[in-house]
């Protein structure tokens, strides 16, 4: 599942970290875990989380010795919305070659 439209208007990163979260929005994810599925080193990854966090597009839930992030009620599409996929043919072909 994608983010809403609406906050689709950020860096790469920043929208890979909200599409993973969106994905697993139930269940919320791990720093780790968001490290796996984000191309992107620590540092930036730590950059876009905070400035998802400053904007209060995500949440940090500190409970049972585990920190899991969560996507803000308000970036998860509704299960009746479809999400249209904005990414050009060629934006396709340069994620499957890796460009």
């Amino acid at each position: 599942m994608r983010t809403k439209r609406e906050y689709r208007n950020r860096g790469d990163v920043e929208v890979a970290v909200l599409d993973a979260l969106v994905d697993r929005a139930d269940d919320g994810m791990t720093v780790l875990e968001l490290r796996a599925a984000v191309d992107a080193d620590i540092d930036t990854l730590e950059s876009a989380l905070g400035e998802l966090k400053e904007d209060s597009l995500i949440t940090v839930d500190q409970t049972n010795e585990r920190v899991l992030i969560m996507p803000a009620d308000r970036v998860v599409p509704d299960a009746d919305e479809a999400v249209e996929d904005d990414r050009s043919l060629l934006d396709a072909v340069r994620d499957r070659l890796g460009l």
